[in-house]
């Protein structure tokens, strides 16, 4: 399989059920924070989000934030949200999940990285072992690299589909 291709993808975050992770043998969550938790650059997580973290929180995951962008956005979320982080992860390269894993205590096979992004999120989870978890971005971000990047992000996600099955989603 592809290193572009998620090991599972949902729509968004919270749709994630709390029992999936005990079924794959994950006891620790890396996640993403733009796109991901709430909308680019936003400084509040939508509510749901703060839901399911707390859930994930009552079934015993370990959640930590990695993210590539840099403390003076990640740090007051991290700690509005009560989570410690990794800020500057410099997606895909694998080197930041390592310690983020460390710092857990985990290894990479009990452990999930959940992003929107194929060309960091995915890429660094499957670099690094870890489970790749896909999800939608919350809204499209503007600026023609984003916009470009998520071109070439559709047809590796149409292929990807297609080979599980599914339709455009």
């Amino acid at each position: 399989m592809s290193l572009f291709y998620p090991h599972c993808d949902f729509k968004r975050i919270y749709d994630i059920p709390a029992d999936f992770w005990k079924e794959k043998g994950i006891t620790a969550l890396l996640l993403d924070v733009d796109n991901t938790l709430t909308t680019h650059n936003n400084p509040v997580p939508h509510e749901r989000v703060l839901e399911w973290l707390e859930t994930q929180r009552r079934a015993g995951l370990r959640l930590m934030i990695l993210s590539n962008n840099r403390s003076e956005r990640v740090e007051p979320f991290a700690r509005e949200l009560g989570l410690e982080y990794i800020a500057g992860a410099a997606k895909p390269l694998p080197g930041k999940l390592r310690h983020a894993l460390a710092a857990l205590g985990v290894r990479p096979t009990e452990a999930a990285l959940i992003g929107d992004q194929i060309f960091t999120d995915v890429l660094c989870g499957r670099l690094s072992g870890c489970l790749a978890v896909l999800v939608e971005p919350i809204s499209p971000e503007a600026g023609r690299f984003f916009r470009a990047k998520r071109r070439l992000e559709k047809g590796i996600l149409r292929r990807y589909r297609k080979k599980k099955g599914r339709s455009e989603g």
